[in-house]
């Protein structure tokens, strides 16, 4: 007698809406995902393992621990020089632009016509133009023979106007003039979504108590712009840190290494004078610097906000 052998079919698994969404939203994500681990993640590992290695592209890394470091810390001249142009456009890149947008947004803040959205795209506009193609332009201004700046104030009665990106004194200020132009309308639009998100009723009843416009903006406007202004201040801190394409353009790191900063010092250490494990190594110690920094920002902003 034959005996037949039952199969019995296991139930097939059913997948709730959740974990299909979830599974969907994975799948048109692991590209990105892919490519960042890759092309990203992965050349910031390998450009550690290089910061511990004498590397000049055209033979293989040799491993020499933290040499490069201590070379960093105690061996290069350069090093502290170019640290404190860095903190130089930091200090006064970043409350000169914060105060400029925040003065810019509420300046056209709530104001109608064609008029006003000319402003906001003329304003704007510099900081989505290309920073060469801006930087040139400045230095035709910056020109200290035939540029506009020095004409304008040899005809208002100058006799010695400055030399600008020629003079070791003046170099700083100038691409700070230039940064601050550029980036101020970019910052201006977050203010101005900030302060469209204050009731119009508590600058009413401000009114109403008889508050000055002085009063308004100090008692109502600061405060409530808070986490604008923090967010902003954390962009301007690192967009002040990582300032290179307008010193490439604009003076070359000169005159005498003026302007150069740590990126720029990055930069000729690595594609200029091909030491890369050198290079690396003070991308990883300027990496540590921000972090630091806006560690910093974030320890202050929590206490304020425990007050």
């Amino acid at each position: 007698m034959d005996r037949g052998l039952t199969v019995t079919s296991q139930p097939r698994r059913k997948f709730s809406l959740k974990q299909r969404e979830a599974m969907l939203g994975w799948l048109f994500v692991s590209p990105a995902l892919i490519g960042f681990s890759i092309f990203t993640f992965g050349s910031i590992l390998y450009s550690f393992y290089l910061s511990l290695t004498d590397y000049d592209l055209f033979t293989p890394p040799t491993f020499i621990g933290l040499k490069n470091y201590i070379k960093a810390f105690t061996n290069d001249k350069y090093f502290y020089k170019y640290f404190g142009n860095t903190f130089y456009f930091v200090a006064f890149l970043v409350p000169i632009v914060l105060v400029t947008s925040l003065l810019l947004a509420i300046l056209i803040n709530k104001k109608s016509g064609a008029l006003t959205r000319a402003y906001r795209v003329a304003l704007f506009l510099p900081s989505i133009t290309s920073t060469v193609a801006v930087s040139m332009v400045w230095i035709w201004i910056f020109n200290p023979d035939m540029g506009l700046l020095n004409n304008f104030l040899y005809a208002i009665g100058f006799n010695n106007p400055p030399m600008w990106l020629n003079s070791t004194e003046w170099s700083k200020p100038a691409l700070v003039i230039m940064r601050v132009w550029q980036m101020s309308g970019y910052y201006m639009i977050m203010f101005l979504a900030g302060l469209q998100t204050i009731p119009e009723s508590l600058y009413e009843a401000a009114e109403v108590d008889g508050a000055t416009k002085f009063q308004k903006f100090i008692h109502i406007t600061v405060p409530l712009l808070s986490n604008t202004t923090f967010v902003v201040a954390i962009l301007l801190v690192i967009e002040a840190f990582n300032m290179f394409e307008s010193i490439f353009i604009m003076t070359g790191g000169g005159p005498l290494g003026s302007t150069s900063t740590i990126m720029y010092y990055i930069y000729e250490q690595g594609f200029s004078f091909y030491d890369m494990g050198y290079a690396s190594s003070l991308a990883w110690i300027f990496f540590a610097l921000i972090m630091i920094v806006t560690l910093i920002q974030y320890k202050f902003r929590n206490e304020q906000e425990g007050e």
